[in-house]
């Protein structure tokens, strides 16, 4: 069922049962299987109807059953997902949020509104993620991993609540991440974590040590303009 104001690029594929409801823009190669109900209208309260919308970009996969809404007024009229993601079934993405490229969401996670998943993320099974968080590039949530907080790039995090369990070394050794870019991550994350200091001084001694490395750069900057927190290593 294909509503109003639905764009569809070409070589698209929309399975038996799936809904498209409105004002959606989808771009070429994406494949909806059966059941899959995008852009619907948020069931947040705030909504009154506003003409919000949902972006696709080309190359994703949505499997049975996910879910996905359209924006809202109070969080920039818009949900958006990138190119090659991969959305198994049951997965759920609320309004307003924005999911980059190469992500994989496995069965059954679910994502509360205006949360932000940079590129190359996956979260494993049953996950879920509070509104208003951020997940950095390259990061992964093991199955079952409740973030009610951001997760930092290229950090593997897991729990209820989630907690820092390192680096996402797998990861990142099968995405090309030299050794040494690697060893510099470790080496941030010890100091950020896992050392006694004030956050300032850590930062100032990370950046220090391993700030002419991109990867390392880009975690303190995220970490630095965090508003909920980052997702930390469990109090022992």
């Amino acid at each position: 069922m294909i509503g109003a104001k639905v764009r569809v690029g070409a070589d698209s594929v929309i399975g038996a049962h799936a809904i498209i409801e409105s004002n959606t823009t989808i771009g070429r190669r994406n494949h909806f299987h059966a059941f899959a109900a995008i852009g619907l209208a948020t069931p947040d309260l705030k909504f009154r109807g506003e003409p919000s919308t949902l972006e696709i970009g080309d190359a994703n996969t949505f499997r049975e059953f996910t879910s996905i809404h359209r924006g809202t007024e109070a969080g920039g009229m818009v949900t958006r997902i990138g190119n090659h993601s991969l959305l198994m079934p049951y997965v759920h993405v609320a309004h307003d949020c924005q999911i980059g490229d190469h992500c994989i969401l496995v069965n059954s996670t679910q994502l509360a509104g205006h949360c932000v998943i940079e590129d190359w993320v996956n979260i494993e099974g049953m996950c879920g993620v509070h509104q208003f968080c951020r997940i950095g590039t390259h990061a992964i949530l093991a199955a079952g991993a409740k973030a009610a907080q951001d997760v930092a790039p290229y950090t593997m995090v897991a729990g209820d609540r989630a907690r820092l369990v390192g680096i996402n070394v797998i990861g990142l050794q099968r995405r090309g991440f030299a050794p040494e870019i690697i060893a510099a991550l470790k080496a941030a994350v010890r100091t950020l974590f896992y050392s006694s200091l004030l956050r300032s001084e850590a930062i100032e001694q990370t950046l220090k040590e391993h700030g002419g490395v991109p990867e390392v750069r880009r975690m303190v900057d995220f970490i630095t303009a965090s508003e909920r927190g980052v997702v930390g290593r469990a109090r022992e």
